[in-house]
């Protein structure tokens, strides 16, 4: 399992710590760190995170604040300077609750904590996610995954098609691959995500999905085939 993770502190020597204590953690993927935690939360809006790293006590915005403001949180280490936080935070159903300065050792049984609680039981299969929440402007709005067609990309923007709509968000296709199950969609394109299950026909190097002609590339058609268990 890799946990996909980003620290947010005030604070350049705490951010230091956590990147120094992550690096030795082979689970463990800190793709961003934030000492303003406005530029945080609009990291998160936009980008899939499994853990955060956050300081409580910051100016302008406090990591609880911050938390308030999410939709769907990923999964929370506080950090802080101050004990008196502690109770609060279990409000917020977090990982743990590291005081500062951090020792490695405790740093190291907060991800083990995380890699238990979301552990699959030994015979049984991972539920998977029925629906995402994508932004689209200033709302975030609720796609059902069966119901997704395909999946274009833009620029920095991807077009999510659905049987009656199409929703634009700022996105890349690699960060929408990692949300969506593997089983169910296929790259098929550099700018083609598509769903298995809505492939109406398959002609002249083409799949074609809700309506549109996509051309499959050369790079991904053999594994393309493969999968689907066709012959191409």
């Amino acid at each position: 399992m890799t946990i996909r993770s980003i620290a947010v502190d005030d604070e350049p020597f705490a951010l230091d710590v956590i990147s120094i204590h992550a690096a030795k953690v082979p689970e463990l993927d800190l793709m961003e760190r934030f000492t303003d935690p406005f530029k945080a939360l609009e990291y998160l809006k936009n980008n899939p995170v499994d853990l955060i790293f956050l300081d409580i006590n910051m100016p302008g915005l406090s990591g609880m604040e911050l938390v308030s403001r999410l939709k769907c949180p990923p999964r929370i280490v506080f950090t802080t300077a101050y004990s008196e936080y502690a109770l609060d935070s279990y409000d917020y159903e977090a990982v743990d609750y590291l005081l500062k300065p951090i020792e490695f050792d405790r740093f190291n049984k907060s991800i083990q904590r995380y890699l238990k609680q979301n552990a699959t039981p030994v015979g049984a299969a991972p539920v998977p996610a029925k629906h995402i929440f994508i932004k689209d402007g200033y709302k975030q709005v609720k796609l059902l995954i069966e119901e997704i067609s395909h999946i274009k990309s833009e620029g920095n923007y991807l077009s999510i098609f659905t049987n009656n709509q199409r929703t634009l968000t700022r996105m890349t296709l690699s960060q929408m691959t990692a949300l969506l199950p593997g089983t169910q969609f296929l790259r098929v394109h550099n700018s083609y995500l598509v769903n298995i299950g809505h492939i109406d026909k398959i002609e002249n190097n083409h799949v074609y999905c809700n309506g549109e002609g996509i051309s499959i590339g050369a790079k991904y058609k053999e594994d393309f085939f493969r999968r689907i268990g066709a012959e191409s």
